[in-house]
């Protein structure tokens, strides 16, 4: 598996050359919530679809 380091340089690597600044913080941004969201699903930490209809119909009462 590559480190966090390989797989932030290898991101900004494949980008345009005139990639931002922002679009660099941008994509590691949404790569972070991405495993951030991978790793709640691996230990269980998630609502099931009807789990989530019934939240929200609460929600919007």
């Amino acid at each position: 598996m590559n480190s966090v380091k390989d797989s932030v340089l290898t991101m900004v690597k494949d980008m345009p050359d005139d990639a931002t600044l922002e679009d660099i913080m941008e994509s590691l941004y949404v790569k972070q919530k991405i495993l951030k969201g991978k790793e709640q699903l691996d230990s269980g930490q998630f609502y099931t679809h009807e789990e989530a209809k019934e939240l929200m119909g609460k929600w919007l009462k």
